[in-house]
């Protein structure tokens, strides 16, 4: 039998995720609602700021890195590998992406970049499938070799440069921005109306067609591709096979060692590309402690979207949409969120009543009601609450969305070669 024909077994296909799935009328319709109740706030509170296009255009920058960090963790993690070290190869890719690119161009420290989050990448596969190293540790061990080897390459490469430090690199040029003419305009006019619903829409739109970058385009394009990769090719199959049952894979011709190292390397370098985004585009150099976090909230929003590349996007961009608060009229724009927080908190309630989970609804209630009352006795909030609003939605989203989660099955399971025979 060969592979080709093998992996087209149904022993090999994954299990559908527990639960039902939405359709996508009501994922739409979930979506309408929820930027209705958005824009409902925005009118009730007078903070325009959490609809405008520059708060989208911003959210839309904040949730790239976020979401190519998590698509790596996606394709590490469907073939079996748990990639905790996306922080340390968005590292990698902050530096490697910045040192080339400040000498040979931005588009050279693109590749660059990616090139060392993949090499981070390929350190993780040789520890974990090879050397069968618990994931965990070896993604830990990353992180603080990554973040140690960029503290001690940076003043040699750029201390002394123009413009750079032991902890800066020299600016790197521009890749460029687009605006869609014409259409652009029409979306900043109609967001500045302030009507229902109509210049909330326009807003969102608008910061998607406003001075968004090329990388920025490469980066959305990678999520359907992705998808169409991993669901809709032989290849895709095979390494999802792998993080579902190896040894059926195995019996049936996959070289799951092979799918597991390549998962791995594109991992680290969906990573890295994500690193390269931070000191490129975000910011013209690199610059120490910039991937902040990005990485391990990358892999929140890869578990929020149930390891599947939509619910991953949606999830980056919420994130993202969070972390824009602290650019942008933060105190405010936070305090008006804090009633639409109790506004959906008491939905919920409503819903966990009428599935007669009475308790958890009574729970909910109190929460919102409490949000509610930290809305009306307040103007605005602390300076610190706004820093840590994206970690604490992240905390929440991950919280609520625990019960219908579904990992791929042999995700971070130790595996060798020939261990079914």
């Amino acid at each position: 039998m060969t592979t080709a024909t093998a992996v087209n077994q149904p022993t090999l296909q994954p299990a559908a995720p527990a639960g039902r799935r939405l359709s996508l009328p009501v994922l739409l319709i979930i979506i309408a609602g929820g930027l209705a109740l958005t824009s409902l706030v925005r009118i009730v509170t007078g903070a325009d700021g959490i609809t405008n296009v520059s708060q989208m255009s911003t959210a839309l920058e904040l949730a790239v890195p976020i979401g190519l960090a998590g698509l790596g963790g996606l394709w590490a993690e469907r073939a079996g590998v748990v990639n905790i070290g996306l922080e340390g190869m968005m590292i990698l890719g902050t530096w490697f992406g910045a040192w080339a690119g400040y000498q040979w161009g931005p588009w050279t420290g693109v590749l660059v970049g990616i090139a060392g989050g993949a090499i981070g990448g390929l350190v993780h596969a040789l520890v974990t499938v090879t050397f069968n190293v618990n994931h965990i540790v070896s993604g830990v061990a990353i992180n603080i070799l990554a973040l140690g080897a960029t503290r001690y390459l940076a003043p040699l490469a750029f201390e002394g440069k123009s413009g750079g430090s032991a902890k800066q690199s020299p600016p790197v040029e521009s890749l460029g921005d687009f605006t869609v003419p014409g259409l652009s305009d029409a979306l900043q006019e109609l967001n500045h109306k302030g009507w229902f619903l109509v210049s909330d829409v326009a807003g969102l739109l608008g910061g998607l067609v406003t001075h968004v970058s090329w990388l920025t385009l490469i980066a959305v394009a990678l999520i359907p591709g992705s998808w169409w990769i991993l669901w809709r090719t032989a290849f895709g199959l095979r390494l999802r096979s792998c993080g579902e049952n190896p040894v059926a894979a195995e019996s049936l011709g996959v070289n799951v060692y092979k799918y597991k190292y390549l998962a791995v390397i594109i991992s680290g370098g969906l990573a890295g590309l994500g690193g390269v985004f931070l000191s490129i585009v975000a910011n013209p150099f690199y610059l120490e402690g910039q991937v902040s976090g990005r990485g391990y909230i990358g892999l929140a929003a890869m578990i929020f979207g149930n390891w599947m590349p939509g619910g991953l996007a949606l999830g980056a961009g919420l994130f993202g949409y969070t972390d824009s608060l602290n650019l942008r009229g933060g105190a405010e724009n936070v305090h008006a969120l804090l009633l639409l927080g109790a506004l959906l908190l008491v939905i919920g309630a409503v819903w966990l009543a009428v599935r007669k989970k009475y308790t958890a609804s009574a729970i909910t209630v109190l929460i919102g009601a409490l949000l509610f009352t930290w809305y009306v006795t307040t103007d605005e909030v602390p300076n610190q609450v706004v820093s840590a609003t994206p970690y604490v939605i992240t905390l929440i989203v991950l919280a609520l969305s625990a019960q219908r989660l579904r990992m791929p099955k042999a995700d971070g399971l130790p595996y060798r070669k020939g261990q079914g025979k």
